[in-house]
């Protein structure tokens, strides 16, 4: 049997528990948080007063915190392409709307609801440049991008469990700032913004343990395979206007990690912490190629610890279009 055929048969077998996975891990519309929560009711009559409210604030947070800001938003805001990516995945049948299709539609239905809510609130700010944000979301939508997942499950699923824990910390990380600068209400709408991607993140790695249970080799294979080639993290394509090719990645990347929102060492971090969770030591019933692949596994974070010791940030913030200077 080809290995397409037994991820095919392993995802048909997954499928029976896709519903309690539901029910475990997402929350129902009727009881989440939605994005009105955290902004001005715009049918109150303080309305104006909280609006204004919110601009004093942003005036207290530095051009930095906005770059990243954008940066998380225009990256959730992409999540069109990322359903679509992971509704052609083998095993996901969103013709006869199986299991799996489902799972990624409410999925898809709770992530929504991070651009959303952020999207308000920079518009709101009055801190940024909409329109050049806009523009940026519309060619990261329409650019697409191949994360090196191809339709495989397995790569696909080590690849959600590590973005979703790197968002939860770049969210997470993003509500301290505001706190720390007294802007409250901001911090809060981050944390529970990171708190749904926790969940998520837990959700992923649940898919994989259980794949690990039934077919240990190759998805002990597919785990090395896409730490092999790094985790592509969606922001990476993102482009200014008027850019065909764009640095926008490598500024964002630099600011977050100048600011200490995502660095070098958390992308350690998260491989250290999904070893731990996936149990790599104490698998068993590993073929060759797979204890290879477990050995390489091991080994991976104190070669990227010393590789992560030797970036260098620079110290002067680039200028985005999305960050005005007359802002500043």
């Amino acid at each position: 049997m080809s290995l397409k055929n037994v991820r095919l048969e392993v995802m048909q077998f997954l499928e029976k528990d896709v519903d309690s996975l539901i029910q475990k891990y997402l929350i129902p519309a009727e009881t989440i948080w939605q994005p009105s929560d955290f902004l001005p009711n715009s049918e109150s009559d303080s309305f104006f007063e909280e609006v204004k409210e919110i601009r004093e604030l942003s005036k207290e947070l530095p051009y930095d915190f906005w770059v990243v800001l954008v940066g998380d938003m225009i990256t959730e805001e992409a999540l069109p392409t990322y359903e679509s990516w992971l509704m052609d995945v083998e095993g996901v049948n969103q013709v006869e709307r199986n299991g799996w299709a489902k799972w990624v539609r409410h999925w898809t239905a709770e992530e929504n609801r991070h651009g959303d809510v952020l999207n308000k609130y920079l518009y709101l700010s009055g801190r940024v440049n909409m329109r050049e944000i806009e523009r940026t979301t519309q060619h990261l939508i329409s650019d697409g991008f191949d994360i090196g997942t191809d339709r495989d499950p397995y790569k696909n699923f080590v690849y959600t469990s590590f973005q979703e824990l790197a968002t939860y910390v770049s969210h997470n990380r993003v509500a301290k700032l505001a706190k720390d600068q007294s802007n409250r209400h901001l911090s809060k709408m981050c944390k529970i913004i990171s708190g749904d991607e926790m969940r998520h993140h837990h959700a992923y790695s649940e898919f994989v343990e259980r794949i690990f249970a039934v077919d240990p080799s190759q998805m002990m294979i597919a785990f090395q395979y896409m730490m092999k080639q790094k985790i592509t993290m969606p922001a990476h394509f993102l482009r200014e206007s008027g850019d065909k090719m764009s640095t926008a990645f490598e500024e964002f990347s630099n600011t977050a990690q100048r600011i200490g929102v995502y660095t070098a060492l958390d992308y350690v971090d998260i491989l250290e912490k999904l070893i731990k969770r996936w149990e790599i030591e104490k698998i068993t019933g590993l073929n060759e190629e797979a204890e290879k692949a477990r050995d390489y596994l091991l080994k991976l974070p104190s070669r990227m610890l010393r590789l992560a010791g030797r970036v260098k940030i620079p110290e002067n913030s680039y200028q985005f279009k999305w960050v005005e200077p007359a802002k500043l």
